[in-house]
């Protein structure tokens, strides 16, 4: 039988960690290098380049995980010692963009989708798991329950929104083939449309950086703006519009549009 080979640290206290190969039966460990844990953990990460990011994450939970079930003996590398995260800039997708973006798609149903990301603003999975039934055409809203937290959102739609509806099923989900797919298929075919449009920089979510940027530079409320988005911290409510760009109207012409109150007489 072929035997398995694992990952341990030996190591005291006060040094980091050696990374060896340890053998089965009466094998006898094998060292793989004489770096530290530290040194180990950096070449790694960097040696996948533009995946870096997910690299370091993920070697950090399995790092994580195999030391909290004892797989590990001793951490390979002190948590402080780990390279930083560094996320990319998150920007919003713009109105220019958004319209490349619909015109070059050809499949209505997919155009549908990208169109309703920019009006509601909503999750890539919640607006692919929309239904006729989620629509009040009565009220002019769209409810349903936030796929990630199971929170509830009503949102009224415009006349652009209704317009779209009318071309969608009439029963069961909006949006029938995307539903079936996974988030990073849909991730996935949204980045070969930008490809084809050589629009860099933004994913699925910058749909919901626009709403909110949207949403600040109109002067809606933030109550509103957090009940769209569906997050309880105003914090993060605020950081997906923080890009957003507000003129400050002058505030003389806001004193000529003060309308004097007539003065109360005490009888």
């Amino acid at each position: 039988m072929r035997s398995r080979k694992v990952l341990a640290a030996n190591g005291s206290n006060s040094r980091a960690p050696a990374i060896s190969v340890v053998g089965s039966g009466n094998r006898a460990a094998s060292p793989i290098c004489k770096a530290t844990g530290e040194c180990l953990v950096f070449d790694i990460v960097n040696q996948y380049g533009e995946d870096e990011l997910l690299t370091n994450m993920f070697l950090r939970r399995l790092h994580n995980y195999a030391t909290g079930m004892h797989w590990l003996p001793w951490p390979v590398l002190p948590k402080r010692r780990w390279p930083a995260v560094e996320h990319k800039e998150r920007r919003a997708v713009t109105f220019e963009e958004c319209q490349r973006i619909i015109e070059r798609e050809r499949n209505p149903e997919i155009r549908a989708y990208y169109q309703f990301l920019w009006h509601l603003g909503g999750s890539q999975t919640d607006i692919a798991q929309l239904t006729a039934e989620d629509i009040d055409w009565l009220d002019r809203t769209i409810s349903y329950r936030r796929n990630k937290t199971d929170v509830p959102v009503i949102i009224t739609f415009g006349t652009e929104a209704a317009s779209l509806l009318q071309a969608l099923p009439k029963s069961g989900p909006l949006f029938p083939r995307l539903v079936r797919l996974k988030e990073n298929h849909r991730a996935k075919m949204f980045i070969k449309r930008l490809k084809t449009l050589g629009i860099t920089g933004i994913s699925l979510r910058s749909y919901r950086y626009a709403w909110s940027e949207r949403a600040k530079t109109v002067g809606m409320p933030e109550r509103f703006a957090q009940e769209a988005l569906r997050h309880s911290s105003k914090a993060f409510a605020r950081a997906y519009s923080k890009k957003a760009k507000v003129i400050v109207p002058s505030l003389e012409d806001y004193e000529r549009k003060i309308v004097p109150m007539p003065m109360a007489v005490n009888q």
